[in-house]
């Protein structure tokens, strides 16, 4: 726990040193432009799409931009001969994803309860936060395990939302409307983001939140598992062994 707390205090000191918290906060206000630009009343939809984008997509990268500058810096190779587990490291790691997502998301959050109409359940939108944001960070371990440089992270991200998130977006739009395909869908872990989303606005049916939660419940506990095996290796092939 002490390694923990040590190691996520680093990583805050780290996000600020590469200016990502700044970039959430650079975000957050895109985000809040976008949203004013609508000049609609109740905003909530619009609100839980930004949600979706932003988690899914910022926690990928981030977790790979930070560990890219770490590279850069050699701090991974000291890191990787300290007293410290690969939990506790890539937990302090995915933490500082989430915390770093938090920011984002409260900047608008609050944007959109003073200046517009927005109705959802606050418990449940940082629950699905951190849900969405664990998965989508092991993700973006997996992701930076397999790249050597900035641009082939930012290909692997691509290719995830080629794969991952487009048919979900075209089955929204009504592209896909046959039944087994919607059903299929439901395969996609960002379908499973998206309805965890949906039930903060109370929208979605309790059977197919139940099965969101779940399927992201579980699938973290699968990728953290590929996760942990993978560091080894990583951190075997970044070491110089």
């Amino acid at each position: 726990m002490i390694n923990f707390r040590s190691l996520l205090l680093g990583e805050l000191q780290r996000l600020q040193k590469y200016h990502i918290i700044t970039a959430s906060i650079v975000v957050a206000f895109f985000w809040i432009g976008a949203l004013h630009l609508l000049e609609t009343g109740d905003i909530t939809f619009f609100f839980t799409l930004v949600v979706l984008f932003d988690i899914v997509s910022m926690s990928i990268v981030l977790i790979g931009v930070t560990i890219f500058f770490e590279k850069q810096e050699g701090v991974l190779k000291s890191l990787f001969v300290a007293p410290i587990s690969r939990a506790e490291f890539i937990s302090a790691k995915t933490a500082g994803n989430l915390i770093s997502n938090l920011i984002t998301i409260l900047l608008v959050y609050i944007y959109a309860l003073i200046f517009t109409e927005i109705s959802l359940n606050t418990a449940g939108l940082l629950g699905a936060i951190i849900l969405i944001g664990i998965f989508h960070s092991l993700v973006g371990f997996l992701i930076i395990y397999r790249c050597q440089s900035f641009t082939e992270l930012l290909i692997g991200m691509m290719k995830y939302f080629l794969v991952m998130m487009l048919p979900v977006m075209l089955e929204y739009l009504g592209v896909f409307t046959g039944e087994i395909i919607s059903n299929l869908v439901y395969l996609i872990p960002t379908k499973a983001s998206a309805v965890v989303i949906e039930g903060v606005t109370g929208t979605a049916g309790s059977g197919e939140l139940l099965f969101s939660v779940l399927y992201l419940i579980v699938g973290s506990l699968v990728l953290a598992y590929f996760v942990f095996t993978g560091f080894k290796n990583f951190a075997a092939r970044e070491s110089g062994a």
